[in-house]
């Protein structure tokens, strides 16, 4: 049996640049003055981490992390894994974890424990999409995008089995069964 889909447009690539650039001036704003890293968790946060950093109107250093917890085809959250080798020298600075959506929260609140290890004055969290309804851990991101329903979505970096990461607006994904 086969597999099609479907695509809904849900947030446009204008309603996107235009959301990047309000949080870059918030951003901006919190962390004036203060030594700031930003965290991209790859490979979903690439294009929000790309573009947020153009916007930001503060000096800030910058690394990313790969994370996951939604191997290949999985809709449902696995096991995290995580490399945190790479990562630039964050003790004694503000840190920025980005990441593409906050869904149970699984990833971010793991990620932000094991950061604590490296000494950070603080770590705050910037998402582009939040499914409320499905956040399971006591987690609140200090910037968030869009807070959406719980559909699968794709674009804009999230991906299905590492698909559809190039496309510029953010779609709900819709599949359907062929014989």
């Amino acid at each position: 049996m086969d597999q099609t889909y479907s695509l809904q447009k849900l947030i446009s690539e204008e309603e996107i640049q235009q959301r990047i650039v309000e949080l870059a001036a918030e951003i901006s704003v919190r962390f004036e003055d203060r030594p700031l890293t930003l965290l991209g968790v790859m490979t979903g946060s690439l294009l929000f981490l790309a573009d947020l950093m153009k916007q930001l109107q503060i000096p800030h250093r910058v690394g990313v992390l790969q994370a996951s917890s939604y191997p290949g085809t999985a809709t449902s959250p696995g096991p995290l894994k995580a490399n945190l080798e790479f990562l630039p020298d964050i003790a004694g600075r503000d840190v920025l974890l980005i990441d593409d959506i906050l869904d149970t929260g699984q990833t971010l609140h793991k990620l932000m424990a094991a950061l604590q290890d490296r000494q950070p004055n603080c770590i705050e969290t910037a998402v582009l999409l939040w499914k409320k309804a499905r956040t399971q851990v006591a987690i609140e991101p200090e910037f968030v995008g869009f807070p959406i329903d719980d559909k699968f979505v794709v674009g804009y970096g999230l991906d299905y089995d590492d698909d559809f990461r190039h496309l510029r607006d953010i779609c709900v994904i819709e599949f359907q069964n062929v014989e």
